[in-house]
């Protein structure tokens, strides 16, 4: 099984669709293109391991994703699987183009100032209308830096950081 940092959440089964064995997945990008083109996935109840399914095939349906796994036929053999994280593995992750990342990466970095001051461990992102906002944090004090061009100047993934320039008064808060 792969260790935990190769694999990506992308969504979540809410439960049973009908009675013929097909599963309802939310995904968490929005997008159900993530879900729909693919063949594995795995699933996790929280605090379990990881278990492995082929999928059989996958229908987008108003926000959701219907799921047919290989082997699944009727309601009785999906009930458990209600409450799943959906992952898939690095290798099945879309490229992304030069200066895009994904949050999976992102969270744990030391954020520092250009300067060489050090904010804290980026623990979370959260999206708003126009832009990404990490969420640092240093013991009790949490900072909202935008993810913006002018604001994060660079991501280091190997030396596990990131360099900013805060907007002036951001630090004053």
């Amino acid at each position: 099984m792969p260790e935990s940092h190769e694999l990506l959440p992308i969504g979540k089964v809410l439960g049973p669709h009908g009675i013929k064995g097909q599963i309802r997945v939310i995904p968490y990008s929005g997008e159900s293109t993530s879900i729909t083109s693919l063949r594995t996935v795995l699933l996790r109840a929280p605090g379990g391991p990881y278990d492995s399914y082929e999928i059989a095939g996958a229908v987008e349906h108003k926000r959701h994703v219907l799921v047919t796994l290989k082997g699944f036929d009727n309601i009785n053999q999906v009930l458990s699987l209600a409450g799943r994280e959906v992952y898939i593995r690095r290798d099945q992750f879309p490229r992304l183009s030069e200066g895009e990342y994904y949050w999976c990466d992102l969270i744990g970095l030391v954020v520092q100032t250009e300067g060489g001051e050090t904010l804290g461990e980026l623990v979370d992102i959260f999206e708003t209308g126009s832009n990404d906002v990490y969420v640092v944090t240093a013991g009790t004090r949490e900072i909202l830096i935008p993810a913006t061009e002018e604001v994060v100047l660079d991501v280091d993934l190997a030396a596990g950081k990131m360099i900013v320039r805060p907007p002036d008064g951001l630090l004053d808060l």
